[in-house]
C-alpha cells in the first residue's frame, strides 16, 4: 500500500507543473520513453491492473493482460489511481492471507501461465507492477516534472509504525 498513494501523488506533481507551465495534461498520455515503449496511459493502467486487479485475479483464479479503455485523459488516470488505493485500503487482510495457497492462471490469448497466488504476485504481478509504476514516474521525470526519489517511494513503513 505503499507505492499507489506515492503514484497518486507524482500524478498530482505532474499535473501542478503542467498547469504552472501551460502544458497541456492531455499531451502526456502518448508519452513514451522510446518509441517502441507503451505510453504512459497504458504505464497508469497497468498500475491499477497489477495492484486491485491482482488481488481480483486471485480471488477468480484468472488474470489478464490490461485493456485499456479508448478516452482516458490525465483526470480519469488520477481518479483510477485513487480507486485503486481506496479499494486496497478497504481490503481485509484475513480474506486476501484466505487467498494463499490458490491457483491463478494468466491468460493472454492462447497461451496460459499456470501460478500458485503466491508466486503469482511475487513473481509476476509485482514486478509487472513496479515496472510500470517506475515508467509513469519516469515518463513525468523526463518531462520536467520536478520529482525526486521519496516521490517515487512515498511512505515507508518503518518500525513502529
Amino acid at each position: 500500500m505503499q507505492l499507489v498513494p506515492a503514484v497518486s501523488r507524482f500524478l498530482e506533481k505532474g499535473r501542478s507543473y503542467c498547469e504552472e507551465n501551460n502544458r497541456d495534461l492531455d499531451e502526456i498520455l502518448g508519452l513514451r520513453l522510446i518509441d517502441n515503449m507503451a505510453p504512459f496511459t497504458f504505464q497508469l493502467f497497468s498500475v491499477a491492473h497489477h495492484s486491485v486487479g491482482a488481488i481480483n485475479g486471485l480471488k477468480t483464479g484468472e488474470f489478464n493482460p490490461p485493456k485499456v479503455p479508448p478516452g482516458l485523459n490525465y483526470a480519469s488516470l488520477q481518479e483510477l489511481i485513487s480507486n485503486a488505493e481506496s479499494e486496497l485500503k478497504a481490503l481485509d487482510m484475513d480474506m486476501i492471507n484466505a487467498l494463499e495457497g490458490g491457483d491463478v492462471i494468466f491468460k493472454m490469448g492462447a497461451t496460459s501461465l499456470p501460478f500458485t497466488a503466491e508466486d503469482f504476485i511475487l513473481s509476476f504481478s509485482l514486478p509487472n507492477f513496479y515496472f510500470h509504476a517506475t515508467t509513469a514516474y519516469d515518463i513525468l521525470r523526463k518531462e520536467g516534472v520536478p520529482l525526486g526519489k521519496m516521490d517515487f517511494l512515498g511512505v515507508m513503513r518503518m518500525k513502529g509504525n
